[in-house]
């Protein structure tokens, strides 16, 4: 594996960062945008995991996904590194966890446990990293980042909804 370089290079200092490719970006530039609520987003996921969610191994693999969807984004021009079997095996996921779960009657509100109320802030992260990723110009990324993040969000609620167990909040208004 390739030595990774120092982590304080002093080189953003400007307001400009590096990409994959060698360019320089500045900070707030789209694409940083995108793939820093990605990174957020794999965070929160972190912190599920770390909390007790489950089912663990899904978990763990939708960070890697995420980790692929990252390095797509901060590196212009490369290979793309998520593909359409994450998205399919995803979709998988997320039938089989939805399948047992009661109907909805009200909306639910996020909280619960603390392993569903991890996974309702990574939910609300994912949609943030899903509108910046749609922001990015056409032709930016692969598509199939937005439709990924799309079903992520889905399948982190159903997760939150199924670690939630009884204690899942319901909002009567």
């Amino acid at each position: 594996m390739e030595k990774l370089p120092r982590i304080s290079t002093k080189t953003g200092d400007g307001g400009e960062t590096g990409l994959g490719d060698g360019s320089r970006t500045p900070k707030n530039s789209p694409r940083v945008r995108s793939y820093g609520e990605v990174d957020e987003a794999n965070s929160a996921l972190g912190l599920a995991i770390s909390l007790g969610a489950e089912p663990i191994e899904s978990l763990k693999r939708i960070q890697e996904d995420l980790f692929a969807l990252g390095a797509d984004l901060s590196t212009p021009g490369s290979e793309e590194r998520l593909i359409p079997k994450m998205l399919s095996r995803l979709e998988a996921d997320l039938i089989l966890a939805d399948k047992d779960l009661p109907p909805l009657q009200n909306f639910v509100l996020p909280g619960g446990p603390p392993q569903a109320a991890a996974l309702h802030l990574a939910r609300a992260i994912v949609r943030r990293a899903e509108r910046a990723f749609w922001e990015l110009p056409e032709g930016a990324s692969n598509v199939l980042g937005g439709q990924y993040l799309n079903r992520l969000s889905d399948y982190l609620f159903v997760l939150a909804r199924a670690n939630g167990g009884d204690g899942e909040a319901r909002w009567e208004g």
